[in-house]
């Protein structure tokens, strides 16, 4: 019977034996086998429909979040006085993005054109786009800052051209009209006369040419052939490089088109993207770790030298014509209109640019832009975009509708695009990436330590039973059957 056991006992140590192996092989296994899942889930394949359609059609919901500075004192700056301005928003606009035109190329590539198209949500908006706001006109005062080298008399017919359709240095029209285009006589004079000279043939919006439109041709990598260029822009309208700036660096298209990067990304890598609406590539740089109702993710923000000149950053220096750290002068690709773009409230600029408007206040919380981002797979798991946009206003001589305006960048607007997941979407990232890999790791461990408990449990078990098993030989040794020598016989002879 305790050899039984004894047998027995050597079982379960065979069978705790086993139990370590596979909690090892799958501590090794286990990674690799997520790894190769996240590969076959983010390479831009049709064959894997859900992936596919993700990326065609980006199901997290986008929304941009619209800021006016309402010009408080516009008849005090044209005599010269600092403007004050009081920020009106949000006006908060539902944007739906859609991809078209896909065509997968033998490269591993594939090309496409993304659509966006802005519906208002006046139940998330803090007033309706019926809100009358006053801003710079753009139509006047820019073209005076574009126009200040032309001979004097060419500046004087300009001048009377604004004034023959009542044009003046500040607009007061809704947000909707600001936003999507008003009707100018102006810009129909313009458009005739001068075509090409505006971004819009139909009516003159912040935003006109932005609605109902696409970003341009966009070719990326599929990922199909290396995974860690995935999303990377091989061109975009056929362009490799830009000619917008006056160096090959600042020329350059790198990283994505902005929506995903490369999944297994560590603490030092960077999310450089190209945006065609600021003409040029970023780069955002990891700022800290964090959660998103438990899943992990990097959180990557604007360094300070994303904006800063040519004299604070050498390496943008082929961006300028510069003014103070914190603008982009965008100039060169806005048809020479005198436009910058910088963070929202000037943050992380030079703080002489809040010395010359009144009603600014600029913080990291409310004004500076990041990404999450889930380092395993690259996605972004919440977005919040901010830019502004301003113009550079001066007085022109000859041009008399800018009176004796001080020199001064000017914002107008600032904007926030943002998206997050959530919903199905969000329980499905927290099922395969929080979940699993965590019932992958307890039972990792959980295999080693049940083996290792199993085979000191019983190897002492079969330590005892050989004690008893040895106890047991010697007994029999000491005491021999009395049936096979008898002390005494059974039958005594009495005689």
């Amino acid at each position: 019977m305790a050899l039984n056991k004894s047998k027995i006992a050597i079982g379960f140590i065979v069978a705790g034996v086993l139990t370590v192996v596979s909690g090892i092989v799958m501590l090794f296994v286990g990674p690799a086998v997520m790894k190769d899942q996240v590969i076959k889930n983010t390479v831009i394949d049709p064959k894997n429909s859900m992936s596919y359609t993700m990326w065609k059609d980006v199901p997290v919901p986008f929304f941009m979040s619209v800021y006016f500075f309402n010009v408080l004192n516009p008849r005090e700056v044209l005599k010269g006085e600092k403007p004050m301005v009081e920020q009106k928003g949000p006006f908060v606009y539902r944007k739906r993005i859609q991809k078209d035109n896909i065509t997968f190329h033998d490269n591993g590539t594939v090309s496409y054109r993304e659509y966006r198209t802005f519906y208002f949500e006046p139940t998330m908006s803090s007033g309706d786009e019926s809100e009358v706001v006053t801003i710079p006109n753009m139509l006047v005062l820019g073209a005076a800052g574009m126009m200040e080298n032309l001979p004097y008399a060419v500046r004087l017919m300009i001048s009377a051209t604004f004034k023959t359709f009542k044009e003046g240095p500040f607009l007061t029209k809704t947000v909707g009209e600001l936003m999507w285009g008003y009707d100018s006589g102006l810009v129909d004079f313009l458009n005739k006369w001068l075509p090409g000279m505006l971004p819009s043939t139909g009516k003159f919006g912040l935003f006109a040419e932005f609605n109902n439109s696409n970003t341009g041709l966009f070719t990326i990598f599929t990922g199909k052939d290396d995974i860690k260029k995935i999303h990377q822009v091989d061109s975009w309208n056929g362009l490799t490089e830009l000619n917008y700036w006056k160096t090959p660096q600042c020329n350059m298209i790198n990283g994505t088109a902005g929506q995903m990067w490369a999944p297994f990304m560590t603490r030092e890598s960077t999310l450089p993207f190209y945006s065609p609406d600021a003409c040029r590539s970023m780069e955002l740089v990891y700022q800290r770790d964090g959660k998103m109702q438990g899943i992990p993710l990097f959180r990557y923000v604007a360094p300070k030298t994303l904006f800063a000149n040519g004299t604070d950053y050498a390496p943008n220096a082929g961006f300028c014509p510069c003014r103070q750290s914190g603008l982009l002068n965008v100039s060169s690709c806005r048809h020479n209109s005198p436009v910058f773009i910088s963070h929202p409230h000037f943050y992380n600029a030079d703080p002489v640019l809040l010395d010359y408007v009144q009603g600014l206040n600029p913080t990291e919380e409310e004004h500076g832009l990041f990404i999450d981002i889930h380092p395993m797979t690259g996605v972004p798991l919440n977005v919040s975009i901010r830019l502004q946009l301003n113009l550079f206003m001066k007085t022109v001589s000859g041009i008399t509708e800018t009176g004796k305006i001080a020199d001064v960048v000017m914002p107008m607007i600032w904007f926030e695009e943002s998206g997050y997941i959530d919903g199905p979407i969000l329980s499905t990232f927290h099922t395969n990436l929080v979940v699993l890999p965590a019932v992958m790791e307890f039972m990792q461990y959980g295999f080693i330590a049940l083996g290792v408990a199993t085979i000191i449990i019983a190897s002492l078990m079969h330590h005892k039973f050989k004690i008893h098993e040895g106890k047991d030989g010697c007994t029999a040794d000491e005491n021999p059957n009395t049936s096979t020598g008898e002390k005494y016989p059974l039958l005594q002879d009495h005689q």
